[in-house]
């Protein structure tokens, strides 16, 4: 799903007009490569249908992202949106009563804390700020999420953290930062 954020945003970026040197690509084939290298060990091959539903949920994020490049008030946005998705959840929340969930107090406190205030809250932060990046600076940063989760997942677990996340967050962020580093070509008026 991650690479089809990626190649949407990049893509978009591209057939705009946005133009990325070659330290820019270097960066951003080594985030992707980091952040494959994250999640290989626990990838099954899914699908057909499981992949093209990723692809399309990564699609939509890329162009999600996009749009939201164009916002004047992110949190009103954010807020809209997810007040339109509450029906959704509402009849996926009775589906899984209905199919025997097991619920407690303490989980739906966890799911309206992830869903609604951390998520809320990051993309009106994120909304805030994407208007100042290029498409490939934006699909770029996205790439840091898993990495700052799964560091952020090992200290709040209290686990060491290895030297296999250590590189992988190194190789992820170091890309991010090479993409951000270093200046965009411009572009050729031959022709």
């Amino acid at each position: 799903m991650f690479g089809a954020v990626q190649t949407t945003m990049v893509g978009y970026g591209l057939i705009r007009g946005e133009r990325l040197s070659a330290l820019q690509w270097f960066g951003l084939t080594i985030a992707v490569a980091g952040l494959a290298a994250l999640v290989a060990p626990g990838a099954l091959a899914p699908s057909v249908a499981g992949t093209c539903l990723m692809l399309t949920a990564g699609v939509a994020w890329g162009a999600y992202s996009l749009l939201g490049r164009s916002v004047a008030d992110p949190i009103s946005a954010t807020a809209g949106n997810f007040v339109r998705s509450l029906l959704m959840a509402i009849c996926l929340f009775l589906y899984a009563l209905l199919h025997g969930a097991h619920l407690t107090v303490g989980g739906l406190a966890y799911a309206f804390l992830s869903g609604a205030v951390t998520s809320g809250l990051g993309y009106a932060i994120w909304y805030a700020v994407l208007p100042a990046l290029t498409p490939a600076q934006s699909a770029s940063v996205q790439l840091s999420v898993p990495a700052i989760a799964a560091l952020g997942g090992t200290v709040v677990l209290g686990e060491a953290i290895s030297l296999r996340l250590s590189i992988i967050s190194f190789a992820i962020l170091g890309g991010i930062a090479l993409v951000f580093g270093s200046r965009e070509r411009p572009l050729s008026r031959s022709g």
